[in-house]
């Protein structure tokens, strides 16, 4: 049986192939809207207009054949800049200079080949790698460091040669009028759109080529140059050349998969692949794409879900048991809004959050690396070095999700039951990311930035570190990424801006605008973690104190907040979380009620203000800080930002901890911290009935993969 997955995979592809191959192709290279051509190889090369593009081809029955998803190997790139046009010097003529990379090995840059002939690109991105005959400082000194006295006609600009040894080429979404862009990795900085491209595919060498790319000025750089005016201008050319492996091998009869294979990855992991730990680590390797499952909204409400990619970290196997099965990993799905103040930075709000996704089976992938499967059961177990893909429309499959309400965060462990959706209808939004449409729409929040976040919770993680306490790998599981929204008011796409930061959760992204992040550890061995920002702005003499708690896995809970502070009353008391799930029949809540979205109450003292929610013995519904959810509390003060201390109280069990953060004050007081008493361990959650069981899909065999040389790109 064929894993669910690679049907869902293959099937948005169906509508690429429906272009019949046995049409007639044009004899030569035809530009099409977004500015590229073709050429795919078989016995001799032939020419054809994208697949993405080709509006005028008469569509035909659903083909026959094979059909592979193939990434980069390895490969080069070759960049001629025209430091004229970068410099914005008026000569007529171009003043070029060539500068060489590499392709970082198995850079997961996919292209789809139907029948040996190219039929598109999916979203991913090659990381380059500076290459030459010099070191890169020096290289970079040759183009004219900052205070030499080589002429600004032969230097590179300062924004590009800081980010050369960063640089992706990355697949645009569509929409976006350009197929691929050239990004700084780490901040997501865009220096050009690529535009005139034209692809050759050679089948024998399963090699891909990309020439006549023309390097057009993005916006974003173009004003950074302060030449705002000279977006979308050329300043050089791009050549490409890639070795290619298969990933995927798909047997389609009649429009429908009949078969697929996954090869295993034949060379060493590239640059981006993690050191694999002693014992299993799962972690999220990638996040693939935010996706609006359903065009409709449901009241002022959107449902959204986001593909991943897991990523076995360590070297040891992962159980990756179905249901009936309380052994395999869940997904939990999160969306963040960063805004507010000059720079947009201001605050961090949690604006959206799913059920979990319950995973099935293991695909041993390797968009993390090496994969091995020796030894290994697969299928059952994400092998180490493995990965394994949960495209969006899996994690927001609303059969197939469960509630949060079912899982201890710090064990891993829930109940055989745990997605039960008897006695219930769903609707376009139902368990997915709730998310307001307020906090989307692009023109209510002008500057804003948005970073999608997903974990892998492991019970075998917690099980081998009982055994193993020094293989320890349960705080490692969340990752992020920041996406671009727009649209709206009621449908909404979201495009990548940046790579996706490993095994750090999306408050991390605050803490890199100059936000102070915190990571709180209650009760070593018996509980999780939780995290407290804050970050202060000054306003024209007018203080805002900003407060975020996020609860990464700490199954107590947090029901109180209280910052202490010496002089004046705050003003502006502010408070924010996320949308809580409506109650559903066996959502683990009591009496199925759901968890309370009702805000909490604030009270103050001369000496303090505190937040919260009602107790568990008053209400075990309450709107408490849980398990991969984040709450902000904030307010304003004439006074300036002091050390001072912040007492955190738990929902379920466990005495208050103390925090150190800032508080309104004069600068020469500075409070004592009150110390923390120990708290007393989670009592651990009761099984409900199983169900019928689910059968698990049977493993396949992969083939053998073999070495091929790396075409040299054209000129």
């Amino acid at each position: 049986m064929l894993k669910k997955t690679l049907i869902v995979l293959t099937l948005p592809l169906l509508s690429v192939l429906a272009i019949s191959v046995t049409t007639r192709l044009p004899a030569s290279p035809e530009p099409r809207e977004g500015g590229w051509s073709v050429v795919s190889s078989q016995a001799a090369p032939q020419t054809a207009r994208s697949p993405q593009r080709a509006g005028s081809a008469v569509a035909t029955a659903p083909d026959t054949g094979t059909l592979q998803k193939v990434i980069v190997e390895n490969g080069s790139v070759t960049l001629n800049l025209d430091l004229n046009q970068l410099n914005g010097i008026s000569h007529g003529t171009q003043n070029l200079q060539q500068v060489h990379f590499a392709v970082a090995a198995n850079s997961f840059f996919p292209i789809l080949i139907f029948n040996d002939l190219f039929r598109g690109i999916e979203p991913g991105s090659m990381t380059l790698i500076p290459t030459g005959a010099i070191p890169v400082e020096a290289a970079l000194n040759a183009f004219g460091a900052a205070g030499t006295s080589v002429s600004q006609a032969t230097r590179l600009p300062l924004q590009l040669r800081a980010s050369l040894n960063r640089l992706t080429v990355e697949k645009l979404a569509s929409g976006q009028g350009f197929d691929l862009a050239i990004r700084d990795s780490n901040t997501g900085f865009a220096f050009f759109n690529l535009q005139g491209l034209q692809y050759v595919y050679d089948p024998a060498a399963q090699s891909l080529t990309i020439t006549n790319g023309r390097l057009l000025l993005s916006k974003e750089f173009a004003k950074a140059l302060g030449r705002p005016s000279a977006a979308g201008l050329s300043a050089g050319t791009i050549a490409i050349g890639a070795t290619m492996q298969p990933i995927q091998i798909t047997q389609i009869a009649s429009g429908k998969p009949t078969s697929a294979i996954m090869p295993p990855m034949p060379n060493g992991a590239g640059t981006n692949a993690p050191t694999l730990v002693p014992g299993p680590d799962v972690i999220v390797g990638d996040l693939e794409d935010v996706n609006q499952l359903d065009p409709q909204a449901v009241g002022t409400q959107v449902g959204l879900a986001i593909g991943t990619d897991s990523c076995n970290n360590g070297d040891q196997p992962i159980d990756w048991f179905a249901l009936p099965s309380t052994d395999h990993p869940i997904v939990p799905q999160n969306l963040y809004r960063m805004s507010g103040g000059a720079d947009n930075n201001e605050r961090f709000e949690q604006i959206g959050q799913s059920w979990v996704k319950h995973t099935f089976e293991a695909l041993e992938d390797f968009v993390c690396g090496t994969c091995n499967t020796s030894g290994c059961q697969t299928g059952t177990h994400l092998c180490p070095g493995c990965s394994d893909p949960y495209v969006s429309f899996l994690n927001g499959d609303q059969d197939q999700i469960g509630s949060r309400a079912w899982i201890n965060p710090f064990t891993g462990n829930f109940p055989a039951n745990a997605d039960d959706h008897s006695g219930h209808t769903h609707n376009a939004v139902s368990h997915r990311i709730l998310v307001e449409t307020s906090d989307l729409i692009p023109g209510q929040n002008p500057g804003a930035s948005y970073f999608g976040e997903a974990a892998y919770i492991a019970p075998h993680e917690y099980t081998w570190c009982q055994s193993h306490p020094g293989q320890c790998n349960m705080f490692n599981n969340f990752s992020y990424r920041q996406f671009s929204v727009s649209g709206g008011p009621t449908v909404f796409n979201f495009s990548p801006v940046s790579s996706t930061v490993r095994m750090q959760p999306a408050l991390k992204a605050w803490e890199a605008t100059g936000a102070t992040v915190t990571q709180v550890e209650p009760d070593p061995g018996n509980d999780g973690i939780f995290f407290v920002g804050y970050k202060v702005t000054n306003d024209g003499g007018v203080f805002h104190y900003d407060y975020a708690i996020f609860n990464m896995n700490l199954d107590r809970a947090i029901q109180s907040f209280s910052v202490s502070f010496f002089f004046g009353s705050p003003s502006n008391i502010g408070f924010h979380a996320p949308p809580e799930h409506p109650g559903w029949p066996h959502d683990g809540t009591q009496g199925d009620a759901g968890f309370s979205s009702t805000p909490w109450d604030v009270t103050e003292d001369t000496k303090s203000i505190t937040w919260s929610t009602e107790t568990f013995a008053t209400n075990q519904n309450a709107n408490a800080i849980r398990w991969g959810t984040l709450y902000n509390f904030r307010f304003d003060s004439d006074f300036p930002p002091t050390p001072s201390i912040a007492t955190i109280g738990f929902f379920k069990t466990g005495s208050p901890v103390t925090v150190e953060v800032v508080g309104p004050a004069f600068a020469d007081v500075t409070p004592t911290p009150t110390p923390s008493p120990t708290p007393t361990a989670t009592p651990t959650a009761t099984a409900t009935p199983t169900p019928t069981p689910r059968p698990t899909p049977t493993p396949r065999e992969p083939p053998a993969p073999r070495e091929r040389p790396t075409p040299h790109p054209r000129p």
